[in-house]
């Protein structure tokens, strides 16, 4: 098993890929806690995800919305009290937002903000409670949950784009500055997986996002998207001791070799995997 006794937490578990994270999280040996604002959703999690935990394994469920700090480092105060200590925190938690073009009357900024809180804010919180625990283990893992918002403009999804991309340098940054305590923070792309987000499009987006996203979705829709596993599997693996020294990388579950990750450290120790500013020269022009 690759988690074996590993303490994680997965916040947004109660759903979607957050949910098959903590199921493959658990299979792997790992003592898990998953977080969700809606109690009852959270409830069939938990009894969804009990029948993949061994005896000596724990499995926690709290409501918590991350965009509240208070929330947060509640829920992890629990979490340490039942497991000893955080081994993983895997930051999954995360919402749309607005959907409108920001030349749009009915540009929404309230729920533009409110993406920030959750996407970007919400991890950060949930960074700020546990890296205590993990520099006092002189160990850690950290995984954000990033996305094709962090790599490409998302026209009448901006907020969403915004949070995702800031997530990226967010990781990178945490990514040097915790490298001294043994502590690896990474950012995983998922793919298009057919889970609430796109359901949220496919309802709501109409006449907000492009005609050209929107199509997409339907198409995503109806092709059956990127499987939840994809994702749940490199989780797995930058949250194992295999993975070790990988660290500060945005990593695509659906596109990169990432299985062979931790034999090209030295080749990773660059702007390989990472947001960076394209020059003309990058594309064999000058001007």
């Amino acid at each position: 098993m690759k988690l074996l006794n590993k303490k994680i937490i997965v916040t947004g578990g109660s759903q979607g890929l957050g949910k098959e994270i903590a199921k493959h999280c658990l299979l792997e040996g790992a003592s898990v806690a998953i977080c969700g604002r809606n109690v009852d959703v959270l409830n069939e999690a938990y009894n969804e995800l009990l029948q993949f935990k061994q005896d000596k394994q724990h499995l926690i469920s709290h409501k918590c919305d991350v965009a509240d700090k208070k929330e947060v480092a509640d829920f992890v105060s629990k979490c340490c009290e039942s497991f000893g200590t955080i081994d993983v925190l895997i930051n999954n938690a995360g919402i749309h937002g607005s959907k409108n073009t920001v030349d749009d009357p009915e540009f929404d900024l309230g729920n533009w903000i409110n993406a920030i809180s959750v996407n970007l804010y919400g991890a950060l919180y949930a960074c700020l409670s546990v890296i205590p625990h993990m520099k006092k283990n002189g160990h850690g893992k950290i995984i954000n949950l990033s996305g094709g918002g962090a790599t490409s403009p998302m026209p009448g999804m901006s907020a969403y784009a915004a949070s995702k991309a800031a997530l990226v340098r967010v990781t990178e940054t945490f990514a040097l500055e915790l490298k001294p305590y043994g502590i690896d923070v990474n950012a995983v792309a998922p793919g298009a997986m057919n889970t609430r987000l796109l359901e949220d499009v496919l309802n709501n987006g109409k006449g907000k996002v492009t005609d050209a996203y929107y199509q997409n979705a339907i198409k995503q829709k109806e092709s059956g998207g990127t499987p939840l596993n994809k994702g749940a599997e490199l989780c797995v693996y930058l949250a194992s001791e295999e993975s070790n020294g990988v660290t500060g990388k945005l990593i695509s579950a659906v596109w990169d070799d990432w299985k062979n990750l931790h034999n090209h450290l030295k080749e990773l120790d660059s702007d390989i995997y990472a947001l960076r500013r394209i020059v003309p020269e990058d594309r064999g022009l000058e001007f």
